[in-house]
C-alpha cells in the first residue's frame, strides 16, 4: 500500500501560518483517504503539547494517540512552502503530514528521519522544481 502519491505532493512559492500549514496537510490526507477532517484537531493538540519540528526545515506533524478514531489509512502528505512556515519559533519549508494505522507512523517517521537527516538528501529536496521531482525523492517511504 502506498502511503504516498503524487496527488499528495505540492510545492508553494509563499509562505503560510502553522495553522493553515496543519489545515492543508489534513486536507491532502482527507482527500486521500487517509483520516477524516477532524484529524487537523488532532495535530493541533500534539503541537500544543510539543513542537513536531524536527530540525534541517522540516515539521511533521500527527495526530496524538487519543485519535486513533480520526485515521482510516496511513498516509503522508508533503507540503514545500519556500517562503517557509513559523512553526513556533522554528522555520520549517517542509510540512509532512502522517497519518499511521496502528504502529505504522513510526516506521514511516523513521524513514522521513533518515532522508531529512542528510543535507544533500535535504539540499536535493529544496532544489525540486517540480511535484513530481520531489516525489521522486520521497518514493522510497512508499517501499516501507
Amino acid at each position: 500500500m502506498a502511503v504516498l502519491s503524487i496527488g499528495q505532493v505540492r510545492i508553494h512559492s509563499g509562505s503560510a501560518t502553522q495553522d493553515d500549514a496543519l489545515q492543508e496537510a489534513t486536507d491532502i490526507l482527507v482527500a486521500a483517504g487517509a483520516v477524516t477532517p477532524a484529524y487537523v484537531d488532532a495535530m493541533r493538540q500534539r503541537e500544543e503539547t510539543v513542537s513536531t519540528f524536527m530540525g534541517n526545515g522540516l515539521a511533521i506533524p500527527h495526530g496524538t494517540n487519543e485519535t486513533k478514531e480520526a485515521i482510516l489509512d496511513s498516509g503522508l502528505s508533503v507540503v514545500r512552502y519556500d517562503g517557509g512556515v513559523d512553526w513556533a519559533g522554528d522555520e520549517a519549508t517542509f510540512v509532512i503530514g502522517i497519518a499511521g494505522r496502528g504502529d505504522e507512523h513510526l516506521e514511516i517517521l523513521s524513514q522521513i528521519a533518515i532522508l531529512f537527516s542528510d543535507e544533500d538528501d535535504v539540499a536535493k529536496l529544496n532544489a525540486a522544481q517540480t511535484p513530481d521531482e520531489l516525489y521522486a525523492l520521497l518514493s522510497a517511504v512508499n517501499e516501507g
